[in-house]
């Protein structure tokens, strides 16, 4: 693992209200995308900088990375030794946020399926809530080019989610997100052992049973236009195993009366 340039330059004062932020961008081949998904954060958010995390990938993605971090001192990378999975890519852009002095992490895909251009809607509630999730499923939320099994997997996994965890929240699975950074430290990340939907998931639930606030504020999720999804059967069968055994480790805690002080599931 290497890391990139130090941060600095005027975005160091921070988002209005929220302080310093950090865009953390998981790749593994993403050359097609990576250089507009980043051009597209910085002309939408300036006081952002953004943590590129790639997983060597074979298609020259962490290369384009490195370039657009030697030109911009806002722009900083994280090359992991290989395909490690969505939830290692993150827990180590959380901890790289936490040691670098940021305030707020924002998770985003490197497709362009979140849109930076919604960004500022998700930092403006950041200034009062400590987690945010970009909702595709909260009123006004909405999927463009979805193919109709993708819409079902995540309406019927969402309201699954919610039924097993009893959590309030429409999109308990998206991706595009803020945490503050007292949410992330409190959270054990050595326990932490999911990926994909379920990652998403066990950090909603974690954050949720931590007694922080979590708003959601809709949000456009475009299908990509380039490169291959990186969904999957084995993704929703693993969602799917761990929310169903937290569900019953949650109700077996309640029945006899335990309490979770350390977040986690």
């Amino acid at each position: 693992m290497s890391e990139g340039n130090t941060p600095g330059g005027d975005v160091t004062e921070g988002y209005p209200g929220v302080g310093r932020v950090l865009v953390v961008v998981p790749t593994y081949n993403e050359a097609d995308n990576l250089e507009i998904i980043v051009g597209r954060i910085r002309r939408a958010v300036n006081a952002a900088e953004i943590l590129v995390a790639d997983d060597n990938s074979p298609d020259g993605t962490g290369a384009i990375a490195d370039r657009l971090a030697a030109e911009d001192p806002h722009i900083h990378v994280l090359h992991r030794p290989g395909k490690q999975g969505l939830g290692a890519a993150y827990v180590q852009g959380f901890r790289w946020a936490i040691d670098h002095g940021y305030d707020a992490v924002v998770e985003m895909d490197a497709d362009g399926s979140h849109a930076p251009e919604q960004l500022p809607v998700l930092l403006d509630a950041a200034r009062t809530a400590d987690a945010v999730i970009g909702s595709r499923w909260t009123p006004g939320g909405k999927v463009v080019n979805w193919p109709w099994h993708r819409f079902v997997i995540s309406r019927v996994g969402n309201t699954y989610v919610r039924l097993a965890l009893g959590m309030p929240h429409g999109d308990a699975t998206g991706g595009y997100r803020v945490y503050k950074i007292p949410v992330l430290e409190k959270i054990d990340f050595e326990t932490v052992a999911s990926q994909g939907y379920s990652f998403q998931v066990e950090l909603t639930w974690r954050t949720h049973k931590a007694g922080f606030k979590i708003v959601e504020v809709p949000i456009t999720f475009a299908e990509r236009e380039r490169g291959a999804s990186k969904m999957s059967s084995s993704i929703v069968r693993e969602a799917l195993m761990r929310v169903t055994v937290w569900g019953l480790r949650s109700r077996r805690d309640a029945l006899f009366g335990r309490r979770d002080t350390n977040a986690k599931p």
